[in-house]
Formats: structure tokens, C-alpha cells, sequence
């Protein structure tokens, strides 16, 4: 499964006719990635028909700005057509921030849902994973370590491992050459941004990027 980020319609649809099969929509990559705004989500519900995980997150790191906020974000992204959802929070001491995490999974309603990559920030990114498994997410994206896949590869192989109900999505620092070694110890999901856009964030996605990609995994 291929999931690529998308900043805005345009994006949406250069990956879907590169064969992406999942989209995840957020702004903002200068702050790792913030929550759309509505007009945006409902461009590119407009523009494709694949599905679409969307960001809750409205400051840089990896602690809720303001909770409430997000919540009615959430709640006002649903009710323009989102139906699955990205988040996760840590706490100052750097465990999963549960009581944060169940108040914003609590205006979901059952929609799946994604813990990013604050797993990889966590104090213990393994135990990390069976805390986000009892909140509810079915993914996790990971890559092991906040500097990237290159560094988090032993961390990524011991969470595929543990693949169930809950299933790993690889992302952050992630290139062709580290696809066929994560295969192999049996990831499935790869999650890609900046590498299938050939002029960096401030250019679009590139359709022909996404193809090799897709064709790669």
C-alpha cells in the first residue's frame, strides 16, 4: 500500500493517476504538517476518489496546541465528508498523551485513524504501540527513529513483528533502496512526501514520481 501526502487538489490528483491507493491530506509542511482547512478537504474529496486520511495537529511537535480547537476541527472536517483521520500526542516526558489522544478520537466516531509519528519521538516507541493499539488506531506510521528510516530499521523490524489488528505504515527519510529490506521482514505500507516531488514542497506532485513508487512497493 502506497499512501502519499497531499497539500491540495492538485497534489490529489497527480497521486491518484500515479497509482497511490490512500492519500494523507495536511498543510503547513514547514511545521511537519498541519490540519487542512474545510474548503481544502472538500477540493480534494472533489478531486479523487481514493481515500483520504486527514491531519489533526495545530503545532509544531508533538503536544496538543489547543484541544479544543482540534476537536471542533474534527468535528467540522467530518461533517464535510472526512472519514479518516491522522494524530497523536505525546506528553512533556515523552509517553503517549492517552487522555489527549481518546478526547480528539472521541469526536471520530469510529472513523479509522492513523497515529503518526510521534511514535518514533516517543520515550519507548514499542511500548508506544500497544498504548496506540488500545486507543483504537488500526496504523502506525513510523520510521523507527525521529532521524528516519536509515537509523530506525532494527526499531521498524521489531513493530512489523508485532503487525495485527494494528498495521505499520513506513515514513520519514524513506527511499527506493530501503523498500526490498522492509519487505522483507514484512512491511506492507509506505508513506512518501517529499520524495515524489522533484522540486521540493513548493512544487506539486509528480504523477510519473508516484508511478516508479507504486510500482516499487
Amino acid at each position: 500500500m502506497l499512501e502519499v501526502i497531499a497539500l491540495d487538489a492538485t497534489d490529489a490528483e497527480a497521486a491518484q493517476d500515479g497509482g497511490a491507493h490512500r492519500l494523507e491530506l495536511t498543510v503547513d509542511m514547514a511545521a511537519d504538517g498541519l490540519t487542512p482547512p474545510v474548503a481544502v478537504l472538500r477540493d480534494v474529496l472533489s478531486a479523487t476518489d481514493l481515500p483520504v486520511r486527514v491531519m489533526l495537529r495545530d503545532a509544531p511537535g508533538f503536544a496538543p496546541g489547543d484541544l479544543d480547537r482540534l476537536r471542533r476541527d474534527a468535528a467540522a472536517l467530518r461533517e464535510a465528508g472526512a472519514s479518516e483521520f491522522v494524530l497523536g500526542f505525546l506528553d512533556a516526558a515523552g509517553w503517549v498523551d492517552e487522555a489527549a489522544c481518546a478526547a480528539l478520537v472521541a469526536e471520530l466516531d469510529g472513523c479509522a485513524w492513523t497515529f503518526h509519528r510521534a511514535l518514533d519521538n516517543a520515550a519507548d516507541p514499542e511500548a508506544a504501540w500497544t498504548v496506540v493499539g488500545g486507543l483504537g488506531c488500526d496504523t502506525v506510521l513510523a520510521a523507527g527513529s525521529p532521524r528516519g528510516v536509515a537509523d530506525g530499521f532494527a526499531v521498524l523490524e521489531r513493530l512489523a513483528a508485532r503487525q495485527g489488528a494494528v498495521r505499520l505504515l513506513v515514513g520519514g527519510g524513506l527511499r527506493a533502496g530501503h523498500v526490498p529490506a522492509l519487505k522483507a521482514v514484512g512491511v506492507t505500507g509506505f508513506h512518501v512526501g517529499g520524495a515524489v516531488r522533484p522540486g521540493g514542497w513548493d512544487a506539486p506532485v509528480s504523477a510519473a514520481a508516484v508511478r516508479t513508487w507504486a510500482d516499487l512497493v
